[in-house]
């Protein structure tokens, strides 16, 4: 069974920083493009970032461009999302997806969620 999971989210305030990470099992992880969207219950989903199966294509959503920085690890099968200077806004539940390649991927074609792990930036 193909799996993605998350882990990593918590409370943080303003200004602070968060490292979310996404490990897969079952499949053959360097094959993947794996995205992060975010969602607030009762809204759309929203794109995030995501990273090629070919490393330093990457792709950033512009309201977390130079904020956020993805990276992978293909021989520990995970995604990592460094967040920094983490603001209201970015309050959500942050899922990890798997697609072919970023560019299918900001279209929508999603082979893969995981469960989701829930990033709360607060006072």
């Amino acid at each position: 069974e193909r799996q993605l999971a998350e882990s990593g989210g918590g409370l943080v305030h303003p200004g602070g920083s968060l490292r979310l990470s996404c490990v897969g099992s079952g499949l053959t992880f360097a094959d993947y493009a794996i995205g992060w969207f975010r969602q607030v219950p009762g809204k759309a989903r929203e794109r995030v970032s995501c990273i090629d199966s070919t490393e330093n294509r990457t792709f950033y959503e512009d309201s977390v461009k130079d904020r956020f920085t993805i990276s992978r690890d293909n021989a520990k099968n995970t995604v990592l999302l460094e967040m920094n200077n983490l603001k209201s806004e970015d309050t959500a539940v942050y899922y990890c997806t798997a697609a072919s390649w970023c560019n299918h991927w900001r279209a929508g074609y999603l082979e893969l969620w995981g469960q989701g792990t829930m990033v709360t930036v607060s006072t």
